[in-house]
Parts: C-alpha cells; structure tokens; sequence
C-alpha cells in the first residue's frame, strides 16, 4: 500500500514539475516583454516582426548581463558627474552638437563607472544596460544618434532630455547594501 502511495506522489510531482516547465516557457515571451518594455518592441521590430528572433536575442542578453552587478559610485565622484551633466546642459544654448557629443561620452564613462561593459561596441554596452535600465536606454541611443551627425537642434534637444533619465537612474542608484544612513544621505544627495 505505501508503494502505491509513494508511486503516485512521484507522479503527481512530476506532473507537476511538467505543467509549470511547459508554463513558464509559453509565458517567456510575457516576461521578456514585462522585463524590456519598449526595448522588448524596438527588438521584434529589428527583427522584421520575428517574434522568436527576438525573443532569443533578449534572452541571450538577459544571460550574458543580467547577473552584473552595478558598481555604487563615490559621493565625490556622483558629484563630478552632477556638475559635469548640468555644463552639458549650459553648453547645449552655445554649442548643442558639442553638448550632444559631451553627453555621449559621458552617458559612456557614468555606465563604464557602474560596471557596465566600457563601450568597446557601442551595442554591447546598450544590450547590458537595456537588461537592467530597459526604460531609459532609448535615450542614451538617441544621443548617440545625434552624434553622428543625423538631426537637426530639435532633435538634439529631445535627445539630450530623453538621455536624462539614463543619467539620473544611473547616478542615483545606491549601492547594494547600504547601511541605513548612508541609504537615507544618498535619497537626500540624489534629490539635491
């Protein structure tokens, strides 16, 4: 009798283990684009609308990098670029090409600092910041964009303000495990 008993827990288990490994793979692509957003629609669109193309791009992206660790940045440092951003922003009225490209750079070096791949291809540092920063890296691509040359003022304009976000998610986010202090001065840092 508990043979039985013991048979059929096994096959219930495994029936079990089979339903919800069949389950997570249909909901896949629901992750992927829960997890990318907009980045998950850029993709497919890449792709001719191949679903499946896409779908493995953004997995193999979420392999290689969604196990990097952002690296927090020093106070002094976090100010450096604070400064930096807001004479990119001053320089824009002058100079937008020159601020463009200024913001390009430094959009590079901030994700560099963070512990982001340093920009050997433009495209690798993206893919790893799209896997954790999927919302914002439209922006820094716009720049990008900018700085080759395609656009006129308006669209450098938008492209300087659409990369903000990029900047400001990066410059503010805290490091991993911050005591409950230095949590509290980095929330009250970043808002200043």
């Amino acid at each position: 009798m508990t043979t039985v008993v013991i048979i059929v827990a096994v096959v219930l288990v495994a029936a079990l283990a089979f339903f919800l490994v069949v389950r997570g793979r249909s909901t896949g692509g629901r992750g992927l684009r829960r997890r990318f957003g907009p980045e998950y629609d850029r993709t497919v669109a890449r792709h001719n609308g191949d679903t499946a193309a896409a779908e493995r791009e953004l997995s193999e992206r979420v392999k290689l990098h969604g196990s990097l660790s952002e690296r927090p940045l020093r106070p002094e440092a976090r100010e450096a670029y604070a400064r930096r951003w807001a004479e990119v922003q001053e320089q824009f009225i002058d100079s937008p090409r020159d601020a463009v490209v200024e913001a390009d750079a430094l959009l590079a070096q901030l994700a560099h600092d963070r512990g982001f791949p340093d920009g050997d291809s433009f495209e690798e540092q993206t893919d790893a910041l799209s896997v954790h920063h999927a919302g914002q890296v439209d922006g820094y691509r716009r720049v990008h964009t900018a700085v080759r040359g395609q656009g006129g003022t308006e669209e450098m304009r938008k492209a300087l303000i659409e990369s903000r976000a990029l900047f400001d998610v990066l410059l503010a986010d805290a490091p991993a495990e911050p005591a409950r202090t230095d949590r509290h001065e980095a929330k009250g840092s970043a808002a200043a």
